[in-house]
């Protein structure tokens, strides 16, 4: 078989592109600089990094923007540092699948949300020249905002076709922007006139058959996902677009439905077998070698923020009928559905292998490991008490991970720490807190088919988000988002996320 023939990176086509480290490149800079359309660029220049595979142009540009923004992850990347990197940002599309076919202008929004931005999207035919510029002007202007261009490489005479890269600045005498391009190994930064770059986006995409477009990404003032988060990598992702789209709508027709539990009852009955894949519950994982007696403050206040939601949504009357309802369906203590449905063992041992993938830096290889062991130790807390952490020993092959996972526990229930009983309750996101905020997080429209207005009323007020403590409020709302942007991928079109008010 013949080797493949390298390449050792492109000559920019100029014109139409200047060179950034050109005479004219560093002109234009120094000039951008001095009228103040410059203020992101060092941001993302401190944080920038190259692609690294050749369709990971949309991933390496959402991981640039969001370190540049300074939004923690809340997760590991690789040893203790927790970091933006491609091989984390897999929860709307599996990274295989990414590395052979590249990703969606839909997707990457979706992805760039998931992850705790904030994100505006517009496709060419959404906006005009004349925003895109006062966008850009805009963003130019901030260190708080950075603008991602999805273009296709022909109007500037670059090889290659649909590509994605942040724009770190903008020239206003000249119209021209400058594009970070993420693919260095193939071109420098450079800037282009503005027009040129708008015919680079008005430009369809095959994928999809829609154009392509801009997007603007933000930082929230509140960092989300404490505890819950929407994960759309697999494919339970579409039958939960369907069943909160078509199937919630048409349940509500029902007129022989006429009191909330008989409603909530068929909503839970209807819910698609995978639906606990959409909702995680968010973990901090952690190398065990690094763990000692006790918790760092940091992860101390993040375990209580957790324990402290957790507890908001099983304070809630919305938690209490769904509960009821799970109860109904268990009749005896010894049927399958309530032995397997939040078995502690099970989701221990799977989030043991989910962190140890996560540790090597692959959390695509989740499935290659098995769980050997999991157990409880403690750890104290000073001035709060002992709390729970889940060891676990995960094996793929020859190697050997070991982790911990700090879990949320309700201060009301005695700690295993201080129980020998084998059967005492470990208080973790079970089933029925996912379908409780599940419910809390459609949106309120979601309801207005219901037919009996005493009853729309009543269940109405008990999904309401303005009943709820501010940090559960931030928590639904957020899902909300999270669930629109699904929603979005699904139609495979993309619009500005629910206003944080509803």
């Amino acid at each position: 078989m013949a080797a493949m023939a390298s390449l050792y990176r492109r000559v920019l086509p100029s014109p139409p592109a200047v060179e950034f480290a050109s005479e004219e490149g560093k002109r234009l800079f120094s000039e951008a600089l001095e009228s103040g359309t410059l203020q992101g660029f060092f941001n993302l220049i401190s944080v920038f990094q190259t692609q690294s595979e050749p369709a990971f142009c949309g991933l390496a540009s959402l991981s640039v923007v969001l370190n540049a923004l300074a939004i923690d992850p809340g997760r590991q990347w690789k040893g203790p540092w927790r970091w933006f990197d491609e091989s984390m940002l897999d929860c709307c599309e599996p990274l295989d699948k990414v590395k052979a076919e590249g990703i969606t202008f839909a997707k990457l929004a979706c992805l760039a949300h998931c992850a705790g931005a904030n994100v505006r999207s517009f496709r060419a035919d959404q906006s005009t020249i004349h925003d895109f510029r006062h966008h850009l002007v805009r963003s130019a202007s901030s260190q708080d905002c950075h603008l991602i261009a999805s273009y296709h490489r022909k109007p500037f005479k670059q090889t290659g076709t649909g590509h994605f890269s942040p724009i770190g600045g903008y020239h206003a005498g000249q119209d021209m922007a400058l594009i970070l391009d993420v693919a260095r190994f193939k071109y420098p930064p450079h800037w282009v006139p503005l027009p040129l770059l708008w015919e680079a986006m008005n430009t369809t995409d095959d994928a999809t058959g829609l154009l392509r477009g801009f997007m603007l990404i933000s930082r929230h003032t509140a960092a989300p996902s404490l505890l819950y988060t929407v994960s759309c990598r697999d494919e339970s992702w579409k039958s939960m677009a369907k069943y909160c789209m078509e199937d919630v709508p048409d349940l509500l027709k029902d007129e022989s439905v006429d009191n909330v539990p008989a409603l909530l009852s068929r909503l839970v009955k209807s819910l698609p077998a995978n639906a606990g894949n959409l909702i995680k519950w968010v973990i901090e994982v952690r190398r065990q070698e690094e763990g000692g007696s006790g918790l760092s403050k940091e992860e101390e206040e993040r375990l209580i923020l957790k324990e402290m939601i957790l507890q908001q949504v099983r304070d809630t009357e919305l938690f209490r009928l769904v509960r009821e309802l799970q109860f109904t369906k268990q009749p005896c203590c010894s049927c399958s559905y309530s032995s397997d449905d939040d078995s502690f063992t099970r989701t221990a041992a799977s989030v043991c292998c989910q962190g140890a993938a996560l540790l090597t830096g692959n959390l695509s290889s989740k499935d290659g490991f098995c769980c050997r062991e999991t157990c409880f130790k403690c750890v104290q807390v000073d001035g709060d008490g002992p709390k729970t952490v889940v060891t676990g020993t995960a094996v793929s092959g020859v190697n050997e991970q070991s982790v911990d996972m700090l879990l949320p526990i309700s201060t009301l229930e005695t700690s295993v720490c201080n129980s020998n009983s084998s059967n005492e309750v470990v208080k973790y996101p079970s089933r029925t807190d996912i379908l409780t905020v599940l419910l809390l997080a459609l949106h309120p429209s979601t309801w207005v088919g219901i037919k009996d207005e005493r009853l729309k009323a009543e269940f109405q007020s008990l999904i309401s988000t303005d009943i709820l403590h501010d940090d559960l409020k931030r928590e639904i709302l957020h899902l909300r988002r999270q669930l629109h942007y699904v929603r979005s991928c699904k139609e495979e079109e993309y619009g500005d996320p629910v206003p944080q008010s509803h």
